[in-house]
């Protein structure tokens, strides 16, 4: 049986506080398409770091700035979008490595939990354009 399709887009200033905000908005979504609480748990842990990750790198702590957050279902497919015009990936493939942060006092891990939380992960960004996250899941009992 299909879910029924769906979609919602949030948008909010590159605040601290407002990462919690997208982390419950995802909660309720993904909670009212039958995941588990402990794969609802992973999908906040995804957007968390996905909207940290535009907060800290792509402006800089820029608070003035907006992240759009996109939460849908469609085809019994959970897909999630965070996107901000910040400063952008230079390098993709090094940003996604283990590890690396371009901010020092980061663990780098933001995108590594993005991978293994969801089923797929996908980064469009170029230098002063802004990134794309597209993260999808599957949706249980599909």
């Amino acid at each position: 049986m299909d879910k029924q399709e769906n979609y919602v887009k949030l948008e909010f200033y590159a605040k601290d506080q407002n990462v919690a905000i997208a982390r419950l908005a995802a909660a309720a979504f993904s909670g009212e398409l039958g995941f588990s609480l402990s794969d609802i748990e992973e999908i906040k842990v995804a957007v968390s770091e996905g909207v940290s990750n535009a907060i800290i790198h792509g402006y800089g702590g820029d608070e003035s700035r907006l992240v759009e957050v996109t939460l849908a279902v469609e085809k019994n497919l959970f897909k999630l979008e965070i996107k901000d015009d910040g400063v952008g990936i230079a390098d993709i493939k090094k940003a996604m490595e283990p590890t690396y942060s371009s901010v020092a006092e980061r663990m780098g891990l933001g995108f590594v939990f993005m991978e293994s939380f969801m089923d797929t992960l996908n980064v469009h960004s170029s230098p002063n354009c802004g990134t794309v996250l597209l993260m999808t899941r599957r949706c249980p009992h599909s």
